[in-house]
């Protein structure tokens, strides 16, 4: 008898840019994977909302200069509204604000447009799966903050009593996963990990997800 092979599931996927001859290639050129499915495209945040809120996404390919709605708002949104939904950043923009912005609102990954269509796909996959995405230009954007920060003014230490596991927490966080990939990688509730988190930025004084990023590097964590 021959078993039929099952095939992964797809994943949902949003396209938003604000420029039609950006999105519409875009979304068409993923739909020609196997494994992703384009369930609609958007021009600004707003839209991304509307339709995340119609139907099942898993993952949001968002921009971040539009109108109505940029994408670091329509991010920090979709983090409350639908922490489920993963959203990689897909932008020209690579400064140092943009960057920390979007990833302090929750976003698990970030690309620049040079990136090739294998490279989004395999964020989207990654995204899709809980992990984060960070392409060469924002990681070497990352540490040279880092590096400048050390030396116009050395990094406050970690305080010693952050707890084993408070370290581990910040090193996921820095890693840019969002909360329920961090409990399902260290098998424990969401509401753990929040629990966490409240503690080391309490003890660490962290202001943000985008400073723990920034102070997970500078520890040596990630």
């Amino acid at each position: 008898m021959t078993e039929s092979v099952t095939s992964p599931p797809l994943i949902n996927v949003v396209v938003a840019d604000d420029q039609a001859a950006v999105r519409e290639p875009l979304a068409m050129v993923l739909s020609l994977a196997g494994d992703i499915d384009v369930v609609g495209t958007a021009s600004n945040g707003r839209e991304v909302l509307d339709i995340v809120a119609g139907r099942p996404v898993d993952v949001v390919l968002m921009d971040l200069r539009m109108p109505v709605m940029d994408g670091t708002e329509a991010v920090r949104r979709l983090g409350e509204t639908h922490p489920d939904v993963a959203v990689v950043v897909l932008t020209t923009f690579a400064d140092d604000d943009s960057i920390m912005a979007a990833l302090g609102a929750g976003a698990r990954g970030y690309l620049t447009k040079n990136a090739g269509r294998e490279d989004i796909a395999r964020a989207i996959r990654a995204a899709a799966a809980g992990q984060s995405v960070l392409d060469h230009e924002v990681r070497t954007r990352l540490l040279a903050a880092v590096t400048g920060a050390r030396r116009s003014a050395p990094e406050e230490p970690l305080p010693e009593d952050l707890t084993p596991r408070e370290r581990e927490v910040l090193a996921l966080i820095g890693r840019g996963l969002p909360n329920r990939a961090i409990a399902e990688q260290l098998f424990v509730s969401e509401a753990t990990v929040k629990t966490h988190i409240n503690n080391l930025f309490a003890k660490a004084r962290i202001r943000d997800r985008a400073d723990a990023v920034r102070r997970a590097i500078a520890a040596g964590l990630t």
